[in-house]
């Protein structure tokens, strides 16, 4: 029996979630739910794609992951289930799950009318019995016909050349780090061996193995785990201190010999 995961923006102190849980248990009460955030900012699509794409991996394959990102949206195309590296996703077709990679999922099926219904809270009554059924061994396909593209959100990209890497903020975590969309590859392939990190006034020579690589109060860079340049100031709010919010651009400029 797969696991299933849960993620949204309904916070912890609602109904919401227990009444999800509940919901799949109904249906199945030998089922694995893992919670992995109900604290994503509300209404925040790029926040809920950026969370489980960085975590979804670390989970079996054939895990059955539902996401519940702003499912009464009028801006959304319906609800789906998408198959992406043996992994099964449920949740609406408003974009959130374009950002899980840079390719296309293997399969989409979009959810038939008969497995629709006029709803205020479309997770419980919708999707949850759909990933609890899918979980127990259904396939995606039970429950609609194959859609030929999902709706995609375009994230922000960098802007790479011998001379410079220009990136941009894309999450501030709950210590005020900043992870940016600059990645590892990219700079050790365009690295010369001198180069400089520029964000707000600081101007940075060195990537740090770790936040602990400088003394407290001062500015790091080290690429995480998620393998993105990350900046902050250790045992600071890099954020508040640094004046940097989400879509700050961060300059990293070689210097080229001759």
């Amino acid at each position: 029996m797969a696991l299933v995961t849960f993620i949204s923006d309904f916070g912890y102190g609602d109904y919401y979630v227990p009444a999800v849980k509940a919901k799949m248990l109904s249906i199945n009460p030998q089922l694995n739910i893992v919670d992995i955030s109900h604290s994503i900012n509300t209404y925040d699509i790029a926040h809920a794609g950026f969370i489980l794409r960085a975590v979804f991996r670390d989970f079996p394959k054939g895990t059955v992951h539902l996401v519940a990102m702003n499912g009464t949206s009028q801006m959304n195309d319906g609800y789906i289930g998408i198959k992406l590296e043996e992994h099964i996703f449920i949740g609406p077709n408003n974009g959130v799950l374009s950002l899980l990679a840079d390719h296309d999922p293997g399969i989409i099926v979009q959810f038939a009318d008969i497995h629709l219904k006029d709803s205020t809270f479309p997770t419980k009554d919708i999707l949850a019995p759909i990933a609890a059924k899918v979980a127990s061994g259904a396939a995606i396909h039970d429950f609609g016909g194959p859609l030929n593209q999902i709706k995609k959100m375009l994230p922000r990209q960098f802007k790479a050349s011998k001379k410079q890497i220009v990136g941009h903020v894309i999450r501030i975590d709950n210590y005020g780090n900043l992870i940016t969309n600059i990645r590892k590859d990219v700079f050790d392939q365009l690295n010369p061996g001198r180069f400089s990190i520029e964000f707000s006034r600081e101007k940075l020579h060195k990537i740090n193995r770790s936040y602990d690589n400088v003394e407290a109060g001062d500015c790091f860079a080290f690429f995480n785990s998620l393998e993105l340049l990350e900046l902050g100031i250790n045992h600071g709010n890099g954020s508040e201190l640094l004046g940097l919010r989400l879509d700050t651009p961060i300059y990293i400029n070689f210097e080229i010999e001759g």
